[in-house]
């Protein structure tokens, strides 16, 4: 097996002549800024963010991935990762919550015939929707049941982002008649939806999780978007790029954890509200082992960073590749994601931990509310563990298999 190459660089797609990549970083940054400014106490409060899906709204940033001519910003993966990538850095909760509806408002281009993406795609933008919801399996399944009414949803999704400030829930059921996975759009105000916040996570308390109950909820021909694969089956390379798409998302959120929490304590020690009194004292910024510290984290964000890049290219080459993907193409796509969110699932997880080690028993104070990078990274790698991409890019590596087809939870 040789080395993982990305596919030809990606060209523009038709439709997306937005403002481009420099606009919307800025914009991304600007939004970043606006909710560092209450981060702590909104995180502490742990409300429903309708508020900051508003200044997300506000902004231009739910339909950053929409085409320009269905009223969409015109932008492109790339771009989006960036912003996740950016928002996460300030309010790491926030930056899931966009990026899984990232993901999820582009699910259609996967899942759907292009007629019915282009229409989800332009209603959503229209009307500005913040998606939510999931597609991983779970037990039991959602099923979808045809009754004299027509097609009507059933269950519980134990775990849904987004679910309580999402404008569409776009969710996994399973067909009561045959078993097909199928990928639903639901529209949570209709008649038989109930969302509950009962989902009490350490971190991650502004991505709007809780569990959904569907009890006969109406669905439409339009709102089924199409099959998801069943155990025995594997998508077409092209519909398979929703699996590292998505979890190239989980990278982004990881990496702008790792960068946020690294650039606070940095300002925490640079600014003197940290009482570093004697130069060359333990803990000061001239301490070696303080310096040291700072050094690994630098280089683990840095490399994991490197190796995020190239998995977005690779991404993005994969995606205008279209039918034309090879599924070996594909392989070496899902591995270098793989690679990516192991990357950054330990720079995560080290630099927020150890920068607290850094600061010490100061770190611990609510008022500063460094701790809720841990959280939210340590929540964040709990429901998407690192050992099983390993698993992944050791088995590919080894012995050329195919990472599997899974979607991020």
């Amino acid at each position: 097996m040789g080395p993982v190459s990305a596919p030809p660089p990606p060209t523009s797609p038709a439709g997306r002549t937005g403002p481009g990549h420099t606009h919307w970083l800025r914009v991304a940054r600007e939004a970043a800024d606006d909710l560092a400014t209450d981060t702590v106490a909104r995180e502490q409060a742990g409300k429903p963010p309708f508020d900051e899906v508003s200044r997300l709204r506000e902004a231009g940033l739910l339909t950053l991935l929409a085409p320009a001519g269905s009223q969409g910003g015109g932008a492109d993966w790339p771009t989006a990762y960036a912003v996740v990538r950016e928002v996460a850095a300030a309010d790491g909760a926030i930056g899931q919550l966009l990026g899984c509806h990232y993901f999820l408002s582009w699910s259609a281009r996967f899942f759907a015939v292009p007629a019915l993406a282009a229409r989800t795609e332009e209603l959503s933008a229209a009307g500005g929707w913040c998606w939510g919801g999931g597609f991983a399996r779970q037990e039991p399944p959602l099923t979808l049941a045809r009754t004299s009414r027509g097609l009507v949803l059933g269950g519980r999704q134990s775990y849904t982002t987004g679910v309580l400030v999402a404008d569409r829930l776009a969710v996994r059921a399973v067909r009561e008649d045959t078993g097909e996975p199928l990928a639903v759009v639901v529209d949570p105000t209709r008649h038989g939806v109930r969302a509950d916040a009962d989902i009490d996570t350490f971190g991650q308390r502004l991505a709007a999780g809780g569990s959904v109950k569907f009890d006969g909820v109406p669905v439409t021909d339009d709102d089924v978007l199409g099959p998801l694969p069943a155990d025995e089956d594997f998508p077409s390379p092209r519909a398979a790029l929703a699996s590292p798409a998505g979890h190239l998302v989980s990278v982004q959120l990881l990496l702008g954890l790792a960068e946020g929490v690294l650039a606070e304590t940095r300002e925490y020690g640079g600014t003197g509200r940290a009482p570093w009194h004697l130069p060359w004292s333990a803990g000061t910024p001239h301490d070696p082992e303080v310096l040291t510290a700072y050094g690994e984290l630098t280089v683990l964000t840095r490399s994991a960073s490197a190796l995020a890049d190239q998995a977005v290219e690779a991404v993005q080459g994969a995606l205008a590749l279209g039918e034309d993907l090879t599924y070996d193409a594909y392989a070496g796509v899902s591995a270098l994601v793989a690679m990516a969110e192991a990357a950054a699932s330990r720079a995560a997880r080290e630099s927020t931990t150890r920068a607290l080690d850094i600061i010490g028993p100061r770190s611990a104070s609510a008022r500063l509310g460094l701790d809720r990078f841990w959280r939210d990274a340590r929540t964040h790698t709990l429901y998407e563990p690192v050992s099983q991409r390993l698993r992944e890019v050791g088995d590919y590596f080894l012995n050329g298999a195919h990472p599997p087809f899974v979607l991020p939870s």
